[in-house]
């Protein structure tokens, strides 16, 4: 839909939006030309309707002259009060205190607590900026970076839930550190989900009744559900939004297998020291609970084809450009996304159709760790619209110190500061928005970054990826992980507990990676 702007006498623009359809002639040119309006609150047309009553506390977030000046030049992060990243902040420690400070809550209300957080959002943006603007956001968000975002990642985890590894499995050294090797590979291939969710109810099996078991699932945190997922868009939700971004679908394969082959050999060298010793004084006597015969069994085969459907739609995706573009309320979405989403779909109801339930069953699969995912992640999407806008406008914005902090004087970046400002944070919130809010940060130009500024991609993208295995909440499948080990028996550490064992033996090999690639 294109837009037609109408001015009222009052001065203040509005917009109204007509359906259209842009296609590219020979010469690749567009014959309508899309609407020049914001990227994700960043660059666009703002519309401010008429002033009311109601409006005057919400408006107190932005300073008179930064809101004269939206409705002359559109909206912008420019003079935009950092109050305005209360909602996202409030989202973002809610997703890591509630579960520790009142779980039950929690878990019966984590999703009231997302639309509280993002109506903090919306109801006052609407009344400053108008329904048309918040509209147009709130459809750009969903559009192109939260429906990809969770269909891609629903997907996933319905697939690699058709998959079942039954069998008797007798861990110690060498099998636990070829499951975890196997899973780190697999995490590049279909997800740190799919390969969490795949493997780690085999490894549980396999040593079960053993004394000492927590180690091995703490390295499967790091390798598995983190650090193994950085080289694919497929591994990891933050290398995902980088694609949607236009960082082409191997740039992470070539520029941060080195720093990947480095950490993960790092800690399957010293788990496989570790688990040697403890192994050595556990009591032999103990086996392990045999399932599904006396010998490895892989079923729910059928869904592997399908893995391989997925990478194929997002391959799809980056290759094909038929050069169609749809215009939705001023958000350009182009032809081969709105395919690889629909395949998407169709690969996950097909998965659900062809897979035994028994299998399923035997996996434990259930909706609720995606169903939690996705409402959170929604609330995630939305509440980081005005935190992206003020990080836009660079050293005119209130964030201004952050930016001084990752560049140098003369605006060249400090791959250091990127590296363990985007690592920390990740740690503590989630991977994926911080990837997200860094990348922009860093100009938010894909080109450009994969070009001259590729060593900062790089920092950026491994802060993102190997940091959120610091603790249980800075990616997904930490805590799904840590629910089923747990239902398993085994005695997981608490928060912090777990944080000792990720700064022993993480911030080790993240410090080597600052001297051997970000210095």
């Amino acid at each position: 839909m294109s837009p037609a702007l109408l001015a009222s006498p009052e001065g203040i623009v509005h917009q109204r939006y007509e359906p259209s359809i842009y296609t590219r002639d020979g010469t690749g040119r567009q014959r309508a030309a899309p609407l020049t309006g914001s990227h994700r609150t960043r660059c666009g047309m703002a519309v401010i309707g008429r002033w009311t009553p109601l409006a005057l506390i919400p408006a107190l977030l932005v300073p008179m002259s930064a809101a004269h000046a939206a409705g002359d030049a559109g909206f912008s992060g420019v003079g935009l009060s950092p109050l305005w990243g209360v909602p996202f902040a409030g989202m973002l420690l809610s997703i890591a205190l509630f579960p520790l400070l009142a779980s039950h809550f929690w878990h019966h209300h984590y999703g009231k607590v997302a639309l509280f957080w993002g109506l903090a959002f919306v109801v006052p943006f609407t009344l400053v900026y108008g329904p048309n603007v918040t509209t147009h956001e709130v459809v750009h968000a969903a559009l192109l970076e939260y429906i990809p975002f969770i269909v891609l990642l629903a997907a996933l985890f319905t697939v690699s839930g058709g998959i079942l590894v039954a069998g008797r499995i007798k861990g110690g050294p060498v099998t636990n550190t070829a499951i975890l090797a196997l899973g780190t590979v697999l995490a590049s291939l279909i997800g740190t989900t799919g390969a969490s969710m795949v493997l780690i109810r085999p490894l549980l099996r396999a040593n079960e009744g053993r004394k000492h078991n927590v180690h091995t699932v703490v390295f499967f945190i790091f390798l598995v559900s983190n650090i193994g997922g950085s080289l694919t868009p497929l591994g990891d939700p933050p290398l995902f939004l980088g694609f949607l971004k236009g960082v082409s679908f191997f740039w992470t394969t070539t520029h941060l297998f080195h720093d990947t082959a480095v950490v993960a050999g790092i800690l399957l060298v010293v788990y496989f020291i570790m688990e040697s010793l403890l192994h050595a004084r556990e009591d032999k006597t103990a086996a392990p609970v045999e399932e599904g015969g006396g010998r490895i069994e892989l079923r729910g085969l059928q869904n592997v084809p399908l893995l391989i459907a997925i990478i194929g739609a997002i391959l799809l995706s980056a290759l094909w450009k038929p050069g169609i573009v749809f215009d939705v309320y001023g958000t350009r979405v182009e032809l081969q996304w709105i395919v690889r989403d629909v395949l998407l779909v169709l690969v996950a109801l097909v998965s659900l159709g062809i897979t035994p339930k028994l299998v399923r069953e035997r996996n434990g699969f259930d909706w609720e760790p995606i169903l939690e995912v996705g409402k959170l992640f929604a609330a995630i999407f939305l509440t980081i619209i005005p935190v992206i806008a003020i990080l836009k406008a660079g050293t005119n914005g209130a964030f201004a110190p952050l930016v001084d902090l990752v560049t140098t004087p003369d605006g060249k970046p400090v791959n250091v500061a990127y590296f363990w400002l985007t690592g920390i944070l990740s740690s503590f919130l989630d991977n994926a928005p911080t990837y997200l809010v860094f990348f922009n940060l860093a100009g938010g130009d894909a080109h450009q970054l994969m070009g001259p500024m590729a060593v900062t991609l790089e920092a950026i993208s491994a802060g993102a990826v190997f940091m959120g295995a610091m603790t249980y909440i800075g990616n997904a499948p930490n805590f799904m992980v840590l629910s089923i080990a747990r239902h398993r028996g085994v005695k997981m550490p608490s928060f912090f507990g777990y944080m000792a064992w990720s700064i022993i033996f993480l911030l080790p090999c993240f410090a080597l990676l600052t001297w051997l690639y970000f210095i």
